[in-house]
């Protein structure tokens, strides 16, 4: 299961970068990307089965942001209509991007940049 997990993560970001070097997108423009594609695998029920296949190598990426924020907006609309659909969102997704900015400001303060 591990190895699946490296072998998938990495060709993922094999992917990303191959598109990086190639294209003119920035690494904003393929993390948004790459965030939509794993809301319309959501969407369309194919990432359950990519994280049931793969596990951990799926759940790191940021692919499963977008799996998250469609799955946490879909049950959000079911049990409280269109607010429910937005305020269920943010709940969810909450504790990812509160570690990511707490996670941000923690290394800038331990690490310098380079100029």
């Amino acid at each position: 299961m591990y190895i699946q997990a490296f072998i998938f993560a990495g060709l993922v970001c094999l992917i990303c970068q191959v598109v990086l070097d190639n294209t003119t997108l920035t690494p904003g423009h393929i993390t948004s990307s790459v965030t939509v594609i794993g809301a319309l695998l959501s969407f369309f029920g194919i990432y359950d089965k990519i994280v049931a296949c793969f596990g951990a190598g799926a759940t790191v990426l940021i692919a499963n942001f977008g799996h998250m924020l469609y799955s946490a907006g879909l049950a959000g609309y079911e049990e409280s209509g269109i607010l429910g659909l937005f305020s269920n969102m943010l709940c969810s997704s909450g504790i990812a991007i509160v570690s990511v900015v707490v996670f941000s400001f923690v290394f800038t303060l331990i690490f310098k940049a380079k100029d």
